[in-house]
């Protein structure tokens, strides 16, 4: 359809206006944990938060009360988890993954690479991405738990302390 009532388009206005303001005022008291991209879980509550929005403001059987303590539920339980997971570091591993080691001294780690599912395409796109132009030139590619490739030029190295959790291929 392309048109049902001014009354629907009037109630997508009211309703849509006050859900947003909502939805700032939950964000800005949960802090900015509860929208980063740290890991496949942060994801999700991101997803979650633009669905429940999205349902407020196009299903008029939700009213904006019931939209409203979904997203307060939503920045609740995201705070939930990341508290739990700073206290209690074991719990991180259930609802996040371990970083992964793909590439190290040059060398690409064939079994980690086929494990996650990554190319030697993508392993080398992250590393010209980087900036660098050759694979002997990087101490380690490391497939992070937010699914991004984060290069390591051997040059910047160091003593390798980032490298401290990354799973080793096995």
């Amino acid at each position: 359809m392309w048109f049902d009532s001014w009354s629907d388009l009037g109630r997508v206005l009211a309703v849509g206006a006050t859900a947003y303001a909502t939805l700032v005022v939950v964000l800005r008291l949960s802090g900015k944990r509860t929208l980063a991209k740290l890991n496949a879980f942060d994801l999700v509550v991101t997803v979650a938060f633009g669905s429940t929005l999205a349902t407020i403001l196009l299903s008029a059987t939700v009213s904006w009360s019931e939209g409203a303590t979904a997203l307060a539920l939503l920045a609740a339980l995201q705070f939930a988890v990341a508290w739990t997971n700073s206290h209690w570091p074991a719990s991180r591993a259930v609802v996040t993954s371990e970083p992964t080691l793909l590439l190290e001294d040059g060398e690409p780690l064939h079994h980690a690479l086929a494990a996650q599912r990554v190319d030697m395409a993508d392993l080398r796109q992250a590393v010209r991405s980087s900036g660098a132009g050759s694979l002997a030139s990087v101490a380690a590619v490391v497939l992070e738990t937010d699914g991004s490739l984060s290069v390591v030029p051997a040059a910047q190295a160091g003593d390798r302390s980032a490298l401290r959790g990354v799973r080793r291929a096995g």
